[in-house]
């Protein structure tokens, strides 16, 4: 495929999809890069919903194959909060920290046991001829009581993958790449674009 629009401004999930696509993409577009470019308004109930709207609007507005994914953290004593609303969980235009201060107030006094938790990434592709196509991953864990590690982005350096001794800000980026719900669905996208050609 000669482009891609990526319907994100944010930048490391670019650099993670520059590494999970490699030679299958000439030039990947991320939407910071486009000028008035427009922020699609995340109203759906799923995070399917969320990243086909922003899909649509993405090939709509460039005329290319665009990409889009919605993902976040649920959690089961919170009833699968934050969900959907992750990446505004402390309120609209909330940073990584403040989301994290959230999380870990509205987790006080849970057990160890009781702060299971997934990461869930649906991934949605459309073309401007109106193909459409979604790829869904997810990764189970727990919250942890405190941060760990530097790397990733949002939850990361809170949660604790599970069958490892370490958050996923802890793990390498070829490491988190294999086992993080966004590289299962980019791994399923990558087979699905190398089989259409």
């Amino acid at each position: 495929m000669k482009e891609l629009v990526v319907a994100t401004r944010n930048r490391g999930k670019i650099i993670e999809l520059q590494a999970l696509l490699g030679s299958l993409v000439d030039n990947i577009i991320c939407a910071a890069d486009l000028a008035d470019f427009p922020d699609t308004v995340e109203d759906g109930a799923t995070f399917e919903e969320n990243a086909l709207k922003k899909a649509r609007e993405a090939s709509a507005f460039t005329g290319l194959p665009a990409l889009a994914d919605d993902s976040g953290l649920t959690v089961a004593a919170l009833d699968g909060r934050p969900g959907v609303f992750s990446a505004r969980f402390a309120g609209e235009g909330a940073g990584d920290n403040a989301n994290n201060d959230r999380l870990l107030q509205e987790l006080q006094g849970f057990s160890v046991d009781a702060r299971q938790a997934a990461f869930v990434c649906v991934l949605a592709f459309v073309t401007p001829l109106g193909l459409e196509q979604t790829f869904a991953g997810r990764v189970a864990g727990q919250i942890l009581e405190k941060p760990r590690g530097s790397g990733g982005f949002g939850y990361d350096p809170l949660f604790l993958v599970e069958g490892f001794d370490c958050s996923m800000a802890e793990l390498e980026i070829e490491q988190k790449n294999r086992i993080s719900h966004r590289g299962q669905a980019f791994r399923q996208f990558r087979k699905y674009l190398a089989q259409i050609g």
